[in-house]
């Protein structure tokens, strides 16, 4: 079973973008949110009913996707991924009633279960940047998104009550609001960690 990385944030603040970068070194097999590609991510943008239908979708590909990148020859890379699902977005949502308590103890339930046949990511990198730079790029971006720039305090603070639980030498933060276009600075900063560890 090989390594996993998983990469977190707020939505905007460059998980899919630090990813690729490192997947260009050649070390990593990746897996993304796939916006574009779920089923009910534009409908539960149009419409809140479809918002248990979305996360679970993406709860559910999730697991396939580290239970994937487990089995891969190198070490696996994701955006985001199952925690951040959870302790992020459904309690975000149910936050902003767009699940019921019913619809957020179903997810509560499947992550509790899929977390305890799969083990957690051998390295969290959190990233944070600063609202302004966070604003800017969800502006710029094309993707479907739920969460916007207003939820970023509240869904980083979801966050930071999850890590608590994480053991210390798991996580990595970066702050990100002064990076380049191809991040390279927490590319050599993870590449460097990866290193040390492996």
């Amino acid at each position: 079973m090989n390594k996993l990385i998983s990469v977190i944030g707020s939505s905007g603040v460059g998980k899919t973008t630090l990813v690729q970068s490192l997947a260009k070194t050649g070390q990593f097999t990746t897996a993304l949110e796939q916006h574009a590609e779920r089923p009910f991510q534009l409908q539960a943008k149009q419409n809140h009913q479809y918002t248990f239908a979305n996360q679970m979708d993406y709860l559910i590909l999730r697991a396939e996707q580290e239970t994937k990148l487990r089995d891969s020859s190198k070490i696996g890379l994701m955006d985001g991924g199952l925690d951040l699902d959870f302790h992020g977005f459904t309690r975000l949502f149910l936050s902003r009633n767009l699940l019921n308590q019913n619809e957020y103890d179903l997810c509560r339930r499947f992550y509790l279960l899929t977390r305890g046949l799969l083990p957690s990511p051998e390295l969290i990198v959190r990233l944070k940047a600063d609202e302004e730079t966070v604003t800017d790029r969800l502006s710029r971006r094309r993707r479907i998104n739920i969460a916007s720039a207003d939820d970023t305090s509240l869904l980083n603070s979801y966050v930071d009550e999850w890590l608590v639980s994480v053991p210390f030498d798991h996580i990595l933060q970066l702050n990100v609001s002064h990076e380049t276009q191809k991040y390279e600075q927490s590319v050599n900063t993870i590449l460097k960690w990866i290193n040390i560890q492996y």
